[in-house]
């Protein structure tokens, strides 16, 4: 362990046994140039962002709207209160998932087993409040070569090697502890996340099969699959196979998999039962691996099958040496924005989806987004991409794929739907002796102490799609072909329990004018509409907008100002119904869903938040120039008798609020998180 590492070890040692009356924490507040000059990003005259894409500022203009011989303003849409024969089959209301890019990981769930990141857990209660659970996955590129050891030199949980990065993504290898893992199950303690692994898959001569021994073991029932094999069908075109690897060549080494595993005696059947793949993307398609008979030989071993998918990519801007094909933002731009980018997307899955069902299984679109290497700045992050992440995501239900997984790739994609935060950790100065001793990763701007965390478009697609499909698990979905298929309009049903229940709608046009609204009567030709419904609006001034989204009134901000939790009052449309019909009036552009059974936002469980306020203080509220404060207090920890700055502090100090905390339970961390355990005027995370 480094000098930095134990030193660590013995600051966070001290707090858990009440020495914090000798540690001076100081909050470093400043500009985005003097804390992390290297975080800043701009769009240089070529339109292209300078920085890391996550936080650039691009906006593209939005298309011109599509005019009324192009979209019919109002129609109506007639449906049947009796499930239709071509409805989906029933669908979980975790169906919307993430995948998070393991490499990640420290960036967006927490910075390690007992620092959890409050914003993150805010986010995932308010899915869980909607349907109940919430399905991740952790891997990617980066768990190919990922090694789980039992610590790192410096006590971080993982570690990536870029001097040894590989393939055109850059991918860095890792290294990992078993700190990772108690992370993703302190979540699952706090809040209903199943989590799918990654397993190692580069050298099939020593499968490192550690992360599923201590991964069946730490997670236990929260750990729902394991991929075996992420994006085979590149690894030629990345240098991770020889030229030529084809997808019997991935059907041999899976069994090689299935064999090392079986060997192991550590692994328990329940998770040897857990493999899912292949988890393909572009080169090969899921026929060519289905008739080497893949699925009827693994069939006991396969939890679920799964693809990946992208509908365009930005490679050639994020690896200029790529040889990839350039698309312009601004003239890929409407492809999202119409009906047709989902149906095109899952055409070439209908045969799987059904070979899947015939099968026994389900098959999962295991990672996804706008685009793969990053996304686009000023699509991936606009409103536009609210949109079409709620169709898409409705579209793949209708289709009986089993869940999508829309991932989350760190500081340098544009695509992050609800994780990634505007820092990487708060950013804290631990003084003893006047001496820096450990601080904790920078946020890339001035920031507060909460409210720092950016909310991607794409989370508000997974609200939606939550409180559209419920917390019953009984929601069957239709594609209404609405507006006689308007490729501007496309309108879902979902039945619950045998009967019509919510209706969604959506409208790409953007059009400030209003000359675009749509006015939707909408009907049961099988039974009476009741007397009224109620509406919910997904709406923003604009698709290219990459802020002032709202949902039901709702919204988590602009850039770096969430802690997960919706900020404003919620806002639920009574509309009354008269001659068997309701007219639903939704704005250019936006989304509404039609409760036409009412509405009850407690089903799938508790309303919970974790507070990430750090001014826990009712007295002594006295604000002090940071400046002033980093300067003011510099003398020698070990000649005073420092206390807290809490009412009774040096009488009931910190020794008295944490002196049996060695040894942090979930619960304890996630006190010291939501600011149970105060340092002055900051807690410590």
């Amino acid at each position: 362990m480094t000098i930095l590492g134990i030193l660590s070890s013995l600051f966070f040692f001290s707090l858990l046994h009440g020495c914090a009356s000798q540690v001076t924490v100081y909050y470093l507040q400043g500009t985005q140039a003097t804390l992390a000059p290297s975080v800043q990003t701009s769009v240089n005259s070529a339109g292209n962002c300078t920085g890391p894409w996550a936080y650039c500022p691009a906006t593209l203009t939005a298309p011109a709207p599509p005019g009324p011989t192009a979209l019919t303003p109002t129609f109506t849409l007639e449906t049947t209160n009796a499930v239709p024969q071509n409805a989906s089959l029933a669908q979980n209301g975790s169906f919307f998932g993430f995948s998070i890019e393991m490499s990640v990981v420290n960036q967006v769930i927490g910075f390690n087993s007992t620092v959890l990141y409050v914003p993150f857990l805010n986010l995932m209660a308010n899915l869980q409040q909607r349907v109940g659970r919430i399905n991740i996955r952790v891997g990617g590129n980066t768990q190919e070569t990922a090694t789980l050891v039992s610590s790192t030199p410096d006590g971080k949980i993982l570690e990536k090697d870029k001097t040894a990065s590989s393939n055109p993504t850059q991918t860095p290898p890792l290294i990992f502890t078993p700190d990772l893992l108690y992370m993703l199950r302190n979540v699952s303690d706090l809040v209903n996340v199943r989590w799918y692994l990654g397993v190692p898959f580069n050298d099939t001569s020593n499968f490192r099969l550690e992360i599923v021994e201590q991964g069946q073991a730490i997670l236990g029932d929260y750990l729902i699959g394991l991929q075996v094999g992420n994006e085979p069908d590149l690894y030629a075109d990345h240098g991770h196979r020889p030229q030529g690897y084809a997808p019997q060549d991935y059907f041999n080494d899976f069994g090689l998999m299935v064999t090392a595993m079986s060997q192991d005696t550590l692994i328990s059947q329940r998770t040897r039962d857990l493999l899912l793949g292949p988890s393909i993307q572009v080169l090969w398609t899921p026929e060519q691996v289905w008739n080497t008979g893949f699925v009827s030989a693994y069939s006991q071993e396969l939890a679920f099958l799964a693809v990946e998918r992208y509908p365009t990519d930005n490679c050639a801007v994020a690896f200029p040496d790529s040889g990839d094909t350039f698309h312009d933002p601004q003239t890929t731009f409407p492809q999202f924005l119409t009906h047709n980018s989902a149906i095109s997307t899952v055409q070439e899955y209908l045969n799987s989806t059904a070979f899947a069902l015939q099968n026994g299984k389900r098959l999962l679109m295991f990672e996804t987004n706008t685009a793969s290497c990053g996304g686009f700045p000023g699509i991936s992050d606009s409103f536009g991409a609210a949109l079409w992440g709620l169709d898409y995501g409705l579209q793949m239900a209708a289709v009986n794929f089993g869940g999508a997984l829309f991932h989350v790739g760190g500081q340098s994609a544009a695509y992050n739907a609800l994780l990634v935060s505007s820092f990487v950790g708060f950013y804290f100065f631990v003084v003893i002796n006047a001496e820096l001793l450990y601080d904790l990763p920078a946020p890339p701007t001035n920031q507060s102490t909460f409210l720092a965390w950016t909310v991607g478009p794409i989370y508000y697609s997974a609200l939606v799609v939550a409180e559209a499909l419920g917390p019953t698990n009984t929601s069957q979905v239709l594609d209404l072909g609405a507006n006689n298929a308007n490729q501007y309009t496309p309108a879902y049903g979902i039945w619950e329990n045998g009967a019509l229940a919510r209706v969604v709608l959506i409208n790409f046009a953007s059009d400030s004018s209003g000359q675009s609204d749509i006015f939707v009567n909408l009907a049961m030709s099988d039974a009476q509409m009741p007397s009224q419904v109620q509406v919910k609006y997904l709406i923003s001034p604009s698709v290219s907008d990459v802020a002032n989204f709202t949902w039901a009134g709702q919204t988590f901000g602009d850039t770096f100002s969430s802690d997960g939790r919706p900020v404003g009052q919620e806002n639920v449309t009574s509309l009354p119904c008269s001659n068997g019909s309701c007219t639903i009036h939704v704005p250019a552009p936006g989304a509404a869903i039609v409760f036409l059974n009412g509405l009850d936002e407690t089903k799938g469980g508790a309303s919970t938040t974790f507070s990430t306020t750090t001014y826990t203080k009712t007295r002594n509220t006295a604000t002090v120039d940071p400046g002033v404060l980093q300067t003011s207090n510099g003398h020698s920890g070990s000649t005073l008798q420092l206390g807290s700055t809490d009412a009774g502090g040096l009488k009931n100090g910190t020794k008295g609020k944490m002196g049996g905390l060695l040894g942090l339970t979930a619960v304890g961390a996630v006190m010291i998180v939501a600011g149970w355990v105060t340092l002055g005027q900051y807690i410590l995370v």
